[in-house]
């Protein structure tokens, strides 16, 4: 099967940015009331999947994203470590299922792995597998064969952010360009890989910027099978962190995170959205929002990566006052096969 073929063609890849625009200038109960109905249409109505998302390797990063602490180019103090080891990542992988995870994610500090590294990459990837859980990487940039290498370990999904749209992308990283994204998303396709795919609200940008963004994952070949969405945590001594302390652009309006969820959820309906970064400061309000939105997934614990995430015990508080159900990782194999 041609690995750029639609699997759903009754998904739409031809979105204009006008049509987009459009969708975010709905009244606000029009918009959530189309997402809503997507939603239902693609997915289990009131089930969230549970995520965990572990560092394998903190700080040190040659990039000079913008927005991020473990860059070499931001002064945060965050100290940076080695790869982890494979076991210590599998005992963490076995708490996070304990604690209702079905998805763990791994992502280390990299402009990309080095092919030393990948033996130690394959047995992480292996053992969580082998727990039952659903795996994820986010490594940097990824050559043609280690993608293959990743898929022959039976690497369920590969994340790797566009981050932003491709207008505004040289404001936020240098380092790197939106195509050399838009190759590795390649890569990772062709190896047979599920695409994690998504981006970063809140750093300061306009909502065209958002349309951009949006429009860029719905006109892929094949949508991105799962889509996170982050508010920006601004971390003093990043560069956004800094240029956006103590202004009204700190945070994003909490209607318009919502909104960008709808939007994604409308344009790109048989994906995973998933509730990430930022979350800890949402109300119970704004994260109900966007479930009603159509997220369907959020990471849990208290930490992500190296910032501050909603806790366990919060989560479970939320999710009983709002009649959400975890989802079962049985049921998240019954709707990948539907």
């Amino acid at each position: 099967m041609n690995a750029h073929a639609n699997p759903r063609p009754d998904v739409r890849s031809d979105w204009t940015r006008e049509e987009i625009a459009a969708l975010f200038d709905l009244p606000f109960n029009d918009l959530l009331w189309q997402a809503q109905a997507a939603h239902r249409a693609n997915h289990a109505a009131n089930e969230v999947q549970l995520s965990t998302l572990l560092s394998i390797k903190t700080g040190g990063c040659v990039e000079d994203c913008g927005y991020c602490n473990q860059s070499v180019h931001a002064e945060t103090g965050l100290k940076a470590t080695k790869l982890m080891d494979v076991r210590a990542v599998l005992q963490t992988a076995a708490q996070a299922k304990d604690n209702g995870s079905t998805r763990f994610c791994m992502g280390a500090a990299w402009r990309n792995p080095k092919d030393r590294d990948m033996p130690a990459i394959v047995e992480m990837v292996k053992g969580v597998r082998q727990m039952g859980m659903e795996t994820c990487m986010t490594l940097g940039m990824l050559t043609e064969d280690q993608a293959k290498t990743l898929a022959d370990a039976g690497l369920d999904y590969y994340n790797h952010n566009i981050d932003t749209s491709p207008e505004r992308y040289a404001e936020v990283i240098t380092t790197r360009t939106f195509e050399d994204r838009i190759e590795t998303l390649e890569h990772v396709r062709e190896a047979g890989i599920n695409v994690c795919c998504g981006g970063i609200v809140g750093m300061g940008e306009t909502r065209a910027d958002r349309v951009g963004f949006i429009h860029a994952l719905a006109t892929l070949p094949v949508h991105p099978e799962s889509v996170p969405v982050n508010a920006l945590v601004p971390v003093k001594g990043t560069v956004l962190g800094d240029m956006l302390a103590d202004t009204p652009l700190a945070k994003i309006d909490e209607i318009e995170f919502v909104r960008t969820v709808a939007v994604a959820r409308i344009t790109m309906p048989a994906s995973m959205v998933r509730l990430s970064a930022g979350r800890e400061s949402m109300s119970d309000s704004a994260q109900a929002l966007c479930f009603m939105a159509g997220a369907n997934s959020i990471f849990t614990g208290d930490k992500l990566l190296t910032t501050d995430n909603a806790g366990d015990d919060r989560d479970a508080a939320l999710f009983a006052k709002l009649g959400v159900m975890p989802m079962r990782a049985e049921c998240k194999a019954e709707l990948a096969a539907e």
